[in-house]
Formats: structure tokens, C-alpha cells, sequence
């Protein structure tokens, strides 16, 4: 099963917001309970937020099922599609590439200066996705996946200098 949100159009009964109606629906799909997969043949990818910080599933990752009960919001990134597992050793897959994009992020927050950790996530981000995509995620995502203030993202974004 493949359902795929970068197509997402607008409708008489919809939200003036095809970006939230996809939002939405992706949430429902996370909080549900079942598994899904970011389809790992497409540059895209999921933010998801916590109560007090966000995570990032990348192509191949697992979301929903039991890791994503606790989610309030979604961005997703680039154009997202998610897949149904079709086995057991492709969930088992799924799972540990979730672990990884969550090491991936991790080393980034081993970092003890704030400025340091954010221009990271920004850079990992514009490598993978390129600045086009990177340009509509707000700071706070960054943030959140980083452990910094918002404030901090914007200053980087705009190539002010932070003194650390």
C-alpha cells in the first residue's frame, strides 16, 4: 500500500491548506498505531514532534506503531509518500533504519556549543535536501531536533555570526 501526500489537492470541504490537510492526515496515520515506512526511493521525509522535542524519520524509517503515539505535529519534507511494510524483515529493516536517522541526529546534539549543533542539522539537511527544501522548515523544527533555540537557527540562517 503506498499512499503518497505530495498531491495533495484542495477540495470544497478541505482546509484552505492542502500543507495542513497533509499534515493532518499524516498525524492520524502516526497516532493510529500502525507501522508505516517513509518510501526509501524518494528524498523525503518526516519531522515529527514531541512534547518537547521533534525527531526526524528519513527515507526507509519506520513511524507510527508504538514509537509515534505520543506526536502533536508533523512537517513533512521533501515530497513525502509512506508505504506499508509488505514482511516481517522489511518492518524489521524499517526499524533500524529509524534507530539510525535517530543516531544520525544524536551525534549532532554530542555537540556542547548550541550555534555548532544548529549550523550541523542546517548543513546535514541542505546536503540531503538542498536549500530549496531547507528554506520552508521552520527554525523551530531545527531547533527542536537540536536542542537550541529558534532564535539561533534564524540568526545562521541569515549568515549573522553567533559568538559562542
Amino acid at each position: 500500500m503506498l499512499i503518497d501526500h505530495s498531491n495533495m489537492t484542495e477540495s470544497p470541504s478541505s482546509p484552505p491548506n492542502p500543507e495542513a490537510q497533509a499534515s493532518s492526515l499524516v498525524l492520524c496515520q502516526l497516532t493510529s498505531g500502525q507501522l508505516w515506512m517513509v518510501n526509501s526511493r524518494r528524498r523525503n521525509g518526516l519531522i515529527i514532534y514531541k512534547q518537547f522535542y521533534a525527531e526526524f524519520a528519513g527515507p526507509g524509517a519506520a513511524i507510527g506503531s508504538f514509537f509515534d503515539l505520543n506526536s502533536h505535529h508533523v512537517l513533512p519534507v521533501g515530497e513525502l509518500s509512506l508505504v506499508c511494510p509488505e514482511d516481517q524483515e522489511e518492518r524489521q529493516k524499517a526499524y533500524l533504519i529509524r534507530r539510525q536517522w535517530i543516531r544520525l541526529t544524536h551525534q549532532l546534539t554530542d555537540n556542547p556549543i548550541p550555534s555548532q549543533r544548529a549550523q550541523m542539522i542546517l548543513n546535514q539537511f541542505d546536503n540531503y535536501f538542498g536549500a530549496d527544501t531547507v528554506v520552508k522548515i521552520p527554525d523551530e523544527a531545527f531547533a527542536l531536533m537540536v536542542g537550541v533555540l529558534p532564535q539561533t537557527v534564524n540568526i545562521l540562517r541569515h549568515g549573522s555570526r553567533l559568538s559562542s
